[in-house]
């Protein structure tokens, strides 16, 4: 059964290797990150935990029970008990519930262990399976989000408000 874990330190080679075997199948969907962004990834890792640590965002890997990643889902612009939701889950696994699982997971653990009340995300009008996970996860559409926000494509932002829960101890 695939685990929602926290991102640490000593996730930085499986996450890299996942985003390196996933390239081709996530720029299809979103626009590739360049070459840059997997030369430096060590950088960027880092900086991700001190975004972490500083409480502005919160970063899940998906793990299957031998280990390797199978996605990711973000909490970013953490501000007023409201975080953006982003998620990408490896090809090899996508059409078969587990992003919808993990979202809904995540939905649950927010409240509680993060202090938040609702979560937003945006899928481009174009990525149907993408849209179906938000809707089956319980989120509603909103408006339109512009092309910044979903890879250069126009698409729509969903919302899902989320059940209070007192903050966890972690």
């Amino acid at each position: 059964m695939p685990v929602l874990t926290r991102l640490h330190a000593d996730h930085a080679p499986a996450v890299l290797a996942f985003e390196l075997a996933n390239r081709a199948y996530f720029a299809a969907a979103v626009g590739d990150r360049g070459d840059d962004f997997f030369e430096r990834y060590a950088d960027r890792h880092r900086a991700l935990l001190a975004e972490q640590e500083a409480g502005v965002c919160v970063f899940y890997l998906l793990t299957a029970e031998d280990g390797p990643v199978l996605g990711r889902f973000n909490l970013y612009d953490v501000q007023d008990g409201v975080a953006t939701l982003g998620y990408r889950v490896a090809r090899h696994v996508a059409g078969r519930g587990v992003a919808t699982a993990a979202v809904q997971e995540l939905c649950r653990l927010a409240p509680a262990r993060h202090g938040l009340r609702a979560l937003r995300a945006a899928a481009a009008d174009e990525n149907a399976a993408s849209r179906k996970v938000l809707v089956r996860a319980g989120f509603v559409p909103t408006g339109p989000a512009g092309p910044t926000d979903v890879g250069g494509k126009p698409g729509t932002w969903y919302r899902r408000d989320l059940t209070p829960h007192p903050p966890e101890r972690v």
